[in-house]
């Protein structure tokens, strides 16, 4: 599946540089996408041949992924690489280096690597070539930094789906009695450095085998009697450790992290005339627990301090007040703010988006399809958009148990002024106002085009407000301080966007909306059915930023959140 992607994403960068039609360079950036999001296994929707199942794969697309599947390459992507030197794909891998930056790079000044790039522009030897200027040179640095920072950090929504593989398959392949996944997984941080496994068994020696032959394994790097580490065929490092039934509570609470808060805990533990380790709690070498986490917690005198939490940002004070927060749970959650539907360029029908929000025990949807400027997802003209509405209107008469909100995220142009005009916006349950443009923009540009947005009447909710994505795009620079106090000032609600390479807002700009009175609202901004599954993300990071269920959109039933989202106007 990975390989799938990254071939059909090469190939999207090779057409973009010979200057291809845009909307077949899409078809493959999409394709790539929708596969790297799948919940299934791509091998076994070829055995069932259901690949054109998959949104944006049609019957020629769906062949060259057999082939892939069958041979290990495409003889398309073979044909292609010659036409266009490797070296000009590895430029654009940067992000902000499009295909004539590159192209001028490697006929201009010989550039034939990611070194010899940023060794040339911090010498500053590229501001003077057609095209780049001081600023250029500094975003392509800014660029190569992000760049190898995604080699190092991969965003949670790639790592916690294959780390929940692992278990899952070493649990049936092997005799564990107990095992949970730990580290910054386990705390849900929004990117993560590698996986760790913690297990119990009555043979450690056969869980070590069971791990190093599973098949998500490329290579075995470690092997011991307790402690194995392997790399993943996606590149990330898995370690897994077999500990003692009567240590594992205390393992799993070291091992889970983050070492702030273990410093924190063990100077507590000093304190108290303790020793806590990853073996146990001990007073003068007895034993006195160690089997499960609360044994830490209680021999502290704290309340269990939920993994999210466990960043020494305030827990342990809070823990030890009582003012721990009551964390939303996901079961509470009853809603999804932004699915985008085959109106615009999502591939599910109504009927489709209501069906998978009754699998996930949902009961609303906010239907937003992008607005009529952003042509490349056939963005709705304002007579679409209204046909859209009525389609809702009648599902809603005829169906009782999933209801749909119809909505719009409208883009927000440079100006701050909205893409559909008052009236229709007047019209919609849900409007959510979002840049798609301008990412380059100054701080002082970004927070007005903003600010704009949250004062608007017709405005309910400002989607992915920094407008990051993981290991392409910095965040822009806002005022954010500004930003909440004018969202707060108008009942604007702030989003974070659930998609695994945005968590846009992150865990503290969350919190920091939340210290602010800001109410916050989980999109997934799903495109394909299984990107709604993305709400476990979006509820990882609301937890991550201390929110309870009160300060989230989703935890209200329909009837309230309708009541909700027509209640700003009558604050303006």
């Amino acid at each position: 599946m990975h390989k799938v992607a990254e071939i059909f994403r090469s190939i999207a960068n090779i057409l973009e540089i010979k200057g291809e039609n845009p909307f077949k360079i899409r078809a493959y950036e999409r394709a790539a996408q929708n596969i790297e999001n799948l919940a299934e296994d791509l091998e076994e929707l070829a055995a069932r041949d259901d690949l054109e199942k998959i949104p944006g794969i049609g019957k020629e697309l769906a062949k060259k992924i057999r082939e892939i599947l069958t041979t290990g390459t495409l003889q398309y992507y073979e044909e292609l690489k010659k036409e266009v030197p490797p070296e000009l794909v590895t430029l654009m891998s940067v992000p902000g280096v499009g295909p004539r930056t590159a192209k001028v790079l490697y006929d201009e000044l010989k550039i034939r690597s990611l070194a010899e790039l940023e060794e040339m522009a911090r010498a500053h030897r590229l501001r003077g070539l057609p095209g780049i200027k001081a600023k250029t040179e500094e975003n392509i640095l800014r660029g190569i930094q992000l760049l190898k920072a995604g080699r190092e950090r991969v965003p949670l929504g790639t790592a916690l789906p294959l780390a929940t593989a692992v278990a899952e398959a070493l649990r049936k392949s092997a005799r564990v009695d107990r095992l949970e996944i730990a580290g910054s997984i386990r705390r849900r941080k929004e990117t993560i450095k590698d996986i760790d496994i913690l297990a119990t068994g009555p043979v450690p020696d056969q869980i070590m085998d069971a791990f190093i032959r599973l098949p998500m394994v490329k290579e075995v790097l470690a092997r011991g009697e307790t402690k194995a580490s392997v790399l993943s065929v996606q590149g990330l490092q898995i370690d897994l450790r077999v500990v003692a039934p009567e240590s594992f509570g205390a393992a799993l609470c070291y091992f889970t992290g983050s070492k702030e808060h273990n410093i924190r805990i063990r100077e507590l533990a000093i304190r108290k005339g303790l020793k806590i380790n990853e073996y146990g709690v001990f007073r003068d070498g007895e034993r006195l627990g160690g089997e499960t986490e609360q044994d830490v917690y209680d021999v502290l005198g704290l309340p269990f301090i939920p993994p999210e939490l466990r960043e020494d940002a305030g827990e342990i004070e809070a823990a030890q007040k009582g003012q721990l927060p009551n964390l939303v749970q996901r079961e509470q959650i009853r809603g999804d703010l932004h699915v985008h539907s085959r109106f615009s360029d999502g591939s599910g029908s109504l009927e489709d988006i209501a069906a998978k929000a009754r699998s996930l025990g949902l009961s609303w949807i906010g239907i937003c399809d992008h607005s009529r400027s952003l042509k490349i997802a056939r963005g709705l003209s304002i007579e679409a958009l209204m046909q859209k509405c009525e389609a809702i209107k009648q599902f809603n008469e005829r169906v009782e148990d999933v209801k749909l909100l119809c909505g719009a995220e409208v883009d927000i142009d440079a100006a701050g002024q909205l893409d559909y005009p008052d009236e229709v916006l007047a019209r919609l349950d849900l409007v959510i106002a979002a840049i798609h443009s301008g990412f380059k923009q100054d701080e002082e540009t970004q927070t007005r085009r903003l600010l704009a947005a949250i004062r608007h009447p017709y405005v309910h909710i400002v989607a992915h407000p920094t407008g990051r994505l993981f290991g392409e795009r910095e965040g822009y620079p806002v005022r954010f301080e500004e930003i909440l106090a004018e969202a707060r000032r108008t009942g604007t609600c702030l989003e974070i966007n659930a998609y695994y390479k945005r968590l846009d807002l992150d865990s503290g700009h969350v919190r920091a909306a939340k210290n602010a009175g800001v109410v916050l609202g989980i999109g997934t901004d799903a495109h394909i059915l299984d990107q709604m599954d993305a709400i476990d993300l979006g509820v990882a990071i609301a937890r991550r930023g201390w929110l309870e269920p009160g300060e989230l959109l989703n935890t209200l039933s329909y009837e309230e959140v309708l009541r909700f989202l027509q209640r700003k106007k009558s604050l303006l």
